[in-house]
């Protein structure tokens, strides 16, 4: 059962969400620290001007000590948002603590003018502190101290939210429109696609012509195979027709002699006649049997052209022509022939056994058949330096030379009378040994007598032994 997996414009949208929000994930977590470094940057900015401002009104009263007379509009630039609480302090020299909340946590001295920024705890909330580090003139020496400002952390948080969630909204606006350009995108791109599968659909079933839509060249692989099917369809419709068409041809004459002879059979008098129009009618049902059988054959090499390399294997086709030799000296010498085989030990070729073997069985059968009583058949394999010879002799009647090249036809016969054939043994023999890359000769026997058939094949290369 063919199974339906999902649409290829699903994949493409599934893949880029999710490429997209992996990358979107990232990108939000880069925009979150850049937003806290901003909205640090800024609240450390303010928190140094009020530093600043504070440290300005620091001065040394007449007794020596530090007085400060604090700028609350110093302080009122930090409420930027009216949940967050500002806190200051200001100390003069170490362990002198002059005004603010003596508890706010101050950060270690900087040099200079310089200010240290720091985050910190205070009464349990996250604050953000400032100390900056100045020095009072006397007229004569200066009183240094320090001054630290801070401010709770709510609006700064809110900042970096803003700013966060502006990139995320932003990003899935990108997100959403790249999903609807993915989607027009692909639904025009597969437009050839329809329009090819719209063309196979329209066709008759009959029409295995290749396909000639234009396709994109992702897709030309496809069709090229979907052609390269259609062309072997057709090349086996073809061939079914032929065998179909061949059978019926040859079939329909011993069909009818059967008939005949059975009908012949039912008005005959006597038992003589009735055995007599019997055994015409076992006659054409053998002949039917052997036609059949050939165009089966016929039907097997067709197959085995569409697939070359199915069932070639290496063997030694010597020893297959011993054997078959071997199996028909029976039916030879039942038929007053004098059978042999020679050659040599050994002739290896690379094909499949079982045509081979058809097309041995076909040549030694074909000469038995023709070659008349007291005849002598030979069956020779040879191997020479580049090719395999199979030869089969005999020294019968033979065939004459200008009626060689008609004999290869099927369903041609050297004697349109003689119905001892099929008309396809030596076809099948030819079609066999070109499939094997091989060729086939038709010559005469020793001394001008008989026929000699020649079948060369390409030698195997025998394995390395090292």
């Amino acid at each position: 059962m063919r199974v339906i997996t999902r649409s290829l414009r699903g994949r493409l949208l599934a893949w880029l969400l999710a490429a997209t929000a992996a990358l979107g994930v990232a990108a939000l977590a880069d925009t979150w620290r850049e937003a806290q470094q901003t909205a640090d940057d800024v609240s450390d900015r303010v928190l140094a001007g009020s530093a600043l401002a504070i440290a300005e009104r620091v001065v040394v009263a007449e007794d020596g000590s530090l007085e400060v007379d604090i700028p609350y509009v110093a302080l009122e630039m930090l409420t930027s948002a009216a949940q967050d609480r500002v806190f200051y302090r200001v100390d003069g020299p170490p362990g002198t603590f002059i005004t603010g909340y003596q508890t706010l946590p101050a950060l270690p001295r900087g040099e200079g003018q310089s200010t240290a920024f720091a985050d910190a705890v205070f009464r349990g909330e996250p604050i953000r502190v400032a100390t900056l580090a100045r020095s009072a003139s006397t007229g004569v020496s200066s009183v240094p101290f320090t001054v630290t400002v801070a401010e709770t952390t709510i609006a700064r948080r809110q900042l970096a939210q803003s700013i966060l969630l502006h990139s995320a909204a932003r990003i899935g606006l990108m997100i959403l429109g790249a999903a609807i350009i993915v989607w027009i995108a692909v639904s025009i791109s597969l437009r050839p696609l329809y329009r090819l599968s719209g063309a196979i659909a329209r066709r008759s079933p009959d029409d295995l012509q290749p396909i000639g839509e234009s396709v994109p060249s992702e897709v030309e692989g496809l069709v090229e195979t979907v052609n390269s099917f259609m062309l072997r369809l057709q090349s086996s419709l073809e061939a079914l027709r032929h065998f179909t068409g061949n059978a019926s041809h040859q079939l329909r004459t011993p069909l009818a002699v059967v008939r005949t002879q059975l009908a012949l059979a039912e008005r005959a008098g006597d038992a003589a006649d009735v055995q007599a129009a019997i055994h015409r009618a076992d006659s054409a049902v053998a002949h039917a049997e052997r036609v059949l059988a050939q165009l089966l054959m016929m039907s097997r090499i067709d197959a085995a052209a569409r697939n070359a390399h199915g069932g070639m294997e290496e063997l030694d086709i010597a020893r297959l022509a011993q054997e078959i030799t071997a199996d028909h000296v029976p039916s030879a010498a039942e038929a007053g022939i004098d059978l042999g085989y020679e050659g040599d030990t050994e002739a290896r070729v690379r094909g499949e056994t079982l045509l081979l073997a058809e097309m041995l069985k076909n040549l030694i059968s074909n000469a038995i058949l023709y070659a008349g009583s007291g005849a002598e058949v030979t069956v020779r394999a040879r191997a020479e330096q580049a090719a395999i010879l199979i030869e089969v002799e005999d020294d019968g009647p033979g065939i004459p030379e200008h009626k060689r090249a008609d004999v290869m036809q099927r369903f041609h016969r050297a004697d349109a009378k003689d119905s001892r054939g099929t008309g396809l043994g030596l076809p099948i023999v030819e079609e066999i040994a070109v499939l094997h890359k091989g060729t086939i000769l038709l010559s005469e026997g020793r001394d001008g007598r008989g026929l000699k058939v020649t079948v060369t094949l390409p030698r195997s290369e025998m394995p390395d032994s090292r």
